[in-house]
């Protein structure tokens, strides 16, 4: 809760600094003069509204969502040996990592992967898939769920979330403005909105979107090495290097799909530009920050 209230605030506080830096520079003045009639007071307030309702409600759905957009089937009784080791392992992490016990589940995909959501930490999901058990050794399984309870230990569920709330508060509250500047400076609508309003704020939000995009796969990135360090103290370096080199050897690494593919162990390939969209770095850079911390 705190956390989330940190994130409210800072959002309020980013509100009341565009409302500031309009007044100092008197830009309200300039949008009246060009006809340009908009309450900028209650846009803010609805942008907000607007951007961060999306993702809390994603947030709190998203063990729902991902139970059945995955089929993540949970262990209620353990069936076999391999499950009691899982339970019993992200028991004893859960504990040193002072968070309550996930739900621990697996769903059936050949390629290595897991996940952790959930809306509080203390009754997180975490899910692992059957490729990743059959494929990787018991050490290196062990690091990846130090690193799925490393991501729930350290809120990042949440804290990804409400970035995401508060770059769409202002994806919404930026494409706004344009498309009314654009409405009523350049097709000189009078009164209401006119096609041009609705046509630039969708193309502004657009483009707007794809810097959005940036900043929060930047931020998804950054949690990622975080992670990696506290499996590293959890499950020991060596074993969570292990693990990022075993998922170097799968040749064709996939992503989670749809907004799951940020709260993945592992991310897909890219480079260039393309590298600015990657919910996950590199795990070459994953494992020479691994290494390098060994060092020091």
């Amino acid at each position: 809760m705190m956390r989330i209230a940190l994130f409210l605030a800072t959002n309020a506080a980013i509100l009341v600094v565009i409302t500031l830096i309009f007044n100092l520079f008197g830009l309200h003045g300039v949008l009246a003069q060009n006809g340009v009639d908009l309450d900028l007071n209650a846009l803010l307030l609805m942008s907000g509204i607007i951007g961060m309702s999306g993702s809390l409600i994603s947030l709190a759905l998203s063990k729902f969502m991902a139970k059945r957009s995955m089929g993540v089937v949970i262990i209620e009784s353990p069936n076999s040996a391999a499950e009691h080791w899982l339970i019993e392992t992200v028991q004893k992490q859960a504990s040193k990592a002072g968070i309550g016990m996930p739900e621990v589940g697996i769903f059936n995909s050949p390629q290595p992967n897991a996940f952790a959501t959930g809306m509080n930490k203390n009754s997180a999901l975490i899910a692992v898939s059957s490729g990743l058990l059959s494929s990787m050794q018991q050490n290196e399984v062990e690091a990846v769920l130090a690193h799925e309870i490393s991501h729930v230990s350290n809120g990042d569920m949440i804290t990804l979330s409400l970035v995401q709330g508060v770059v769409n508060t202002f994806v919404f509250f930026l494409s706004s403005i344009i498309g009314h500047i654009v409405d009523r400076v350049v097709f000189k609508t009078e009164r209401g909105h006119g096609p041009a309003y609705y046509v630039t704020q969708i193309v502004a939000q657009i483009c707007l979107s794809i810097l959005a995009t940036m900043i929060t796969m930047w931020f998804s990135r950054w949690r990622e090495f975080h992670a990696d360090a506290g499996a590293a103290q959890l499950s020991g370096r060596e074993n969570m290097i292990a693990a990022l080199r075993a998922l170097q050897r799968n040749h064709e690494p996939k992503e989670l799909p749809g907004e799951f593919a940020a709260f993945g162990i592992n991310g897909g390939l890219g480079s260039g530009f393309k590298k600015l969209f990657m919910s996950h770095p590199p795990l070459e850079e994953r494992i020479a920050a691994l290494q390098e911390r060994t060092e020091n």
